[in-house]
């Protein structure tokens, strides 16, 4: 799928969650009050969209604790974003710096035109320059295709549903109960594990070569055992992998394939890299 398609795939998913969104804001107006509670039911289901699309990365990045990147931390960084966003030709995603151990790198926004990047102190501690190279192209590759888009409206979503159970005592398990598969089931509809494929491809296309990203994508799954990680698990689908423990809550809302399977499938890209690195 060429990265046009995709993206106007995604503007399509938006415009259908949209769609739904209004469909049951107007649904619970007519219940409660007839057609003029429900159009203005609609009409702020409408604004909430609105303010989701024009500031829902500035939030997501305050709710992983994100603080702007000033270019003296690490110019290098600054430099090969904007290096990579000319190939994939976007505009530079505004970058963010999350003061966490654990490696993690993730995207939001609305596109080609307006993104941000964050990346932890983890994840630049712990790949060498290929590697953290090949995670930056993935994130770029989702900003491109708009994944991040859709990655945005699911998360909000998401968040919103999960946060909205957590009223205390009993009833809070059983909205959690309700609530939570409803988000998971948005998520899952949004977001299929073959945008993580496609934005593999794309990474390893810009880079010239798979391994940096593959061997990237195997520290970070083994740091996965090594570090502590707590975050809401609606925010999974945002994560270059899936950051989570395997507990029930955070296996409704997987929405990437497996690591190994996406490292076999880089590997594939260039399939003599074993013979070759036998022979130096």
């Amino acid at each position: 799928m060429t990265a046009a398609l995709a993206s106007t795939r995604n503007l399509l998913k938006v415009w259908f969650l949209l769609v739904i969104l209004c469909a049951v804001f107007a649904g619970v107006g007519w219940l409660l009050g007839g057609l003029r509670l429900a159009l203005i039911f609609v009409f702020c289901a409408l604004l909430a969209a609105l303010a989701v699309y024009a500031y829902a990365d500035r939030a997501l990045m305050g709710m992983v604790g994100a603080r702007e990147y000033a270019l003296a931390e690490n110019p290098v960084l600054a430099s090969t974003v904007a290096r990579l966003a000319a190939q994939f030709r976007v505009v530079p995603p505004k970058l963010y710096v999350i003061a966490d151990g654990f490696p993690r790198a993730l995207s939001a926004g609305r596109g080609p035109r307006s993104a941000s990047l964050a990346v932890s102190t983890g994840l630049l501690g712990a790949l060498p320059p290929a590697e953290l190279e090949g995670v930056l192209a993935h994130e770029l590759a989702h900003i491109r295709s708009r994944d991040v888009l859709v990655q945005t409206f699911a998360v909000m979503l998401g968040v919103a549903l999960v946060e909205a159970s957590r009223i205390g005592g009993w009833l809070e398990h059983v909205l959690l109960f309700v609530l939570a598969p409803i988000a998971a089931a948005f998520a899952h509809l949004l977001l299929s594990p073959r945008r993580e494929f496609a934005a593999d491809r794309s990474a390893a296309q810009a880079c010239g070569t798979p391994h940096g990203l593959a061997d990237a994508l195997l520290r970070l799954d083994q740091a996965i055992e090594l570090v502590d990680f707590a975050a809401s698990p609606a925010t999974e689908p945002l994560y270059t992998i899936d950051p989570f423990a395997d507990d029930e809550l955070s296996r409704m809302f997987k929405t990437h394939p497996p690591v190994s399977e996406r490292i076999a499938r880089l590997r594939s890209l260039d399939p003599d890299w074993r013979s070759r690195l036998h022979a130096a």
